[in-house]
């Protein structure tokens, strides 16, 4: 494929905002309305994993690429960010799936802070452009499954990271360069059976 980081930014903040957006918008799932969503507030954290191998084309792991990692960041952190937002940053599976967060948002949720430091081939070049950005970066083992929004940008995984429960957006941005792009959102449990009303 053809492109150019301008493609990579445009892509990647369509794909932000409509991630953030989801449940404003009227849209529908698996037959039950996307209001059940609630949206997201000051504070919650997204995740987002990605392979910049992935949106390049190759396979996993085999070209991971700074400049990538770049671009899509200089789109999808001020996004986050305007509104209110953490980003967590997941590594790649040689660090275990990680996490590089804001040492605020480590703190407000009581997450335990590892000694790692990502780099380009353990950890990934989207983790490493987050300990290169963020204000006071720290790696932690794991969000205890905390984040209410999170993107998969090339399958890298992010699952573990999302609270439940876990609804797939169906995103018409579903493309970051050569990545598929899946983004989900999550709800309150549904419960009480055929008398409840949500």
């Amino acid at each position: 494929m053809e492109f150019s980081l301008d493609l990579l930014k445009k892509q990647a903040k369509a794909a932000i905002t409509e991630l953030i957006n989801y449940g404003q918008v009227g849209l529908e799932y698996a037959g039950t309305s996307s209001h059940n969503i609630p949206p997201l507030k000051p504070g919650d954290i997204v995740v987002i994993g990605c392979s910049t191998s992935r949106v390049l084309g190759y396979h996993m792991g085999t070209h991971s690429t700074e400049d990538v990692a770049c671009a899509i960041m200089d789109e999808v952190l001020p996004v986050i960010k305007e509104h209110g937002l953490y980003l967590a940053c997941q590594c790649c599976e040689h660090l275990n799936r990680a996490i590089v967060v804001e040492r605020e948002c480590a703190e407000k949720y009581g997450f335990e802070e590892v000694c790692v430091k990502p780099r380009l081939h353990a950890g990934g070049a989207w983790s490493v452009r987050a300990t290169e950005v963020f204000s006071d970066p720290v790696v932690v083992e794991d969000i205890k499954a905390q984040a209410r929004a999170g993107m998969d940008i090339g399958g890298v995984l992010i699952g573990m990271h999302l609270r439940r429960v876990a609804v797939p957006v169906h995103n018409e941005n579903n493309k970051i360069g050569e990545a598929n792009v899946i983004m989900a959102r999550v709800r309150p449990k549904l419960i009480g059976g055929a008398r409840a009303e949500y």
